[in-house]
């Protein structure tokens, strides 16, 4: 960044002669290709290894305990979430974005080396620790230095990115473990990491300071108790996985201390100096409804997306590589809604109409895919997939700049970390719960086809494999495809009412005029260079405009009943 200007007040506990950052349009695109290169790190490390699993399971012995590589990075994400919004916010956001690349990198050569499954299973939470991070501060950053108003062509890449990195991780998966090997999977971010550190290290010139306000060392404790025990019973009560059943007294021993840690932490937060979780917050009413929808979203493509993939590999006969190919319609998908909408809300001002049309588009086309028959067209198949990804991509970012521009600025950090934090713990929820009732339905349908032992055991349904349908006699092997589509088509239509109540709520969004300040100005941390960030002309937006509320300080930002 440019050479700083003088201080004139204090800051948050800044001295009062601290330099003030000259934010030019050069740095924050200097600044955004880091942001890029660390969000789809930490996006794709949340799929990459699902296509690989058997391989590496085979190789390092770790059969039986094989969902711990994905439980261990994803409850790590979960805990780590609020801990850097909450740090960012107090501290400044430089030092822990580049602690996040640090930790991805080092646990990134940690995997490509582990030769116990122990040791990747550890180095898995590490990268979790590290990508939670880059997912949060990438976001808080952005709205540190491009207001709201110019955020959109800014935020509508980093959401076409994470649907790219869903769709993209399977497929670089599969590619790896088929021509390469599984440890590309980790040695790729290696590279990627250390430009983005260095690019970082140099652009990334963000104000530092010190609260004098208390940590919320109670709440973080409760806070990650609660989220490890949540996490933990998803993962375990699985009959996919032979998890345990609710009358074991471990899960339900688990889901007792849950709940005990989650009323203890908002007792907590009710009473603390600076709670990690503002409770005033969900009494912001575009914080409240933009999260909730981010649960639902989480729930709804997570749950969507964990079983397509296998889906297509049974009925078409397809590698993991093939498999994800022809997944690219969805990621297309979402690639063209999310930036498109991004440029529009930057030169319109607007954006609530965006996640309403989304949340629409998403629901039809989760009906759309209630129709899935095991000899679908792929054409078809394409179609629906597309409809899908269109419509997450109009809501996914959208609704975390809803949120950043309803919140003081002091708390952009928190209130991004919560609502992402909030998608999180959908997406691990819709799994779990999906997971249940796709395979429940699959051994009903499978038993006629492979008999009384389809449940389980040799030759049931727990050890069929893409390549051992392959295998299969013909009429078996259609009636085995038959069954994962009449079972997978129907279970859909338990996410539909989900997704619907999401629109519902996207309803009761209010607009509210798009700050025309950058986070880091309105805390007085930094002045625009002439011109700078201001590539779209100003909106002016009418007073009488019907679905707007005008902030009162006339600059945009929240109006009072959204300030919480």
């Amino acid at each position: 960044m440019t050479a700083p200007a003088p201080r004139a007040a204090t800051d948050g506990g800044a001295p009062a002669d601290a330099p003030l950052v000259v934010l030019t349009p050069r740095t924050v695109w200097l600044v955004f290709g880091a942001l890029m290169a660390g969000m789809f790190l930490s996006s794709l490390d949340q799929s990459i290894l699902g296509t690989a699993m058997p391989t590496i399971v085979g190789e390092l012995d770790g059969v039986a305990h094989q969902g711990w590589v994905m439980t261990a990075y994803i409850l790590a994400i979960a805990v780590a979430m609020p801990l850097y919004g909450k740090f960012g916010d107090l501290w400044g956001r430089r030092w822990p974005f580049l602690v996040a690349i640090g930790l991805f990198t080092l646990a990134s050569v940690g995997g490509a080396l582990a030769s116990t499954f122990a040791e990747l299973v550890v180095w898995r939470a590490v990268q979790g620790l590290g990508g939670g991070g880059l997912i949060i501060l990438s976001q808080a950053i952005i709205a540190d230095v491009v207001s709201a108003k110019d955020r959109g062509k800014y935020m509508g890449p980093m959401g076409a990115l994470f649907g790219v990195a869903a769709v993209l991780g399977p497929l670089l998966g599969g590619f790896f473990t088929d021509h390469l090997t599984w440890r590309w999977a980790f040695w790729l971010n290696v590279p990627i990491g250390a430009a983005a550190f260095t690019v970082a290290w140099f652009a990334l010139r963000l104000p530092s300071h010190r609260s004098r306000r208390r940590v919320d060392w109670a709440g973080i404790a409760l806070m990650v108790v609660a989220t490890s025990g949540l996490v933990l019973v998803t993962s375990w009560e699985s009959i996919a996985s032979g998890g345990y059943d609710w009358s074991d007294p471990r899960l339900s021993g688990l889901l007792a201390l849950t709940g005990l840690a989650a009323v203890g932490f908002v007792a907590v937060e009710r009473r603390a100096e600076e709670p990690l979780l503002p409770l005033h917050l969900f009494r912001n009413r575009t914080f409240a409804i933009a999260t909730s929808v981010g649960l639902i979203i989480g729930m709804g493509m997570f749950a969507a997306l964990s079983f397509l993939p296998t889906f297509l590999q049974m009925a078409t006969g397809a590698g993991v590589t093939e498999s994800g190919f022809l997944m690219l319609p969805m990621m297309a998908g979402v690639m063209l809604t999310s930036i498109g909408s991004g440029i529009a809300i930057t030169r319109t001002g607007r954006y609530r109409v965006f996640p309403v049309v989304g949340m629409a588009v998403t629901t039809l086309g989760l009906v759309w895919l209630t129709r899935l028959t095991g000899d679908i067209s792929m054409l078809l198949f394409g179609a629906m997939i597309f409809v899908l990804g269109a419509g997450l991509g109009l809501v996914m970012q959208t609704i975390v700049l809803a949120v950043q521009n309803s919140v003081d600025p002091h708390e952009i950090g928190t209130a991004t970390s919560a609502n992402n934090f909030f998608r999180e713990i959908g997406a691990a929820v819709g799994i779990a719960l999906f997971s249940s009732v796709f395979t429940t339905r699959l051994m009903d349908r499978l038993t006629p086809v492979l008999g009384a032992g389809a449940g389980g055991g040799d030759g049931g349904a727990q050890s069929l494999t893409p390549a051992v349908v392959r295998d299969l006699p013909a009429p078996v092997r259609d009636g085995v495809v038959d069954a994962f589509a009449d079972a997978l088509a129907p279970a859909f239509w338990y996410l539909v009412p989900l997704v619907a109540v999401g629109f519902v709520l996207t309803l009761l969004l209010r607009e509210i005029t798009l700050s025309g300040e950058a986070g880091m100005i309105a805390r007085g941390e930094a002045v625009a260079a002439p011109s700078a960030l201001a590539v779209p002309a100003p909106v002016d937006v009418p007073d009488d405009a019907p679905d707007l509320v005008p902030a009162p300080d006339g600059r945009g930002g929240p109006a009072p009943s959204d300030r919480g």
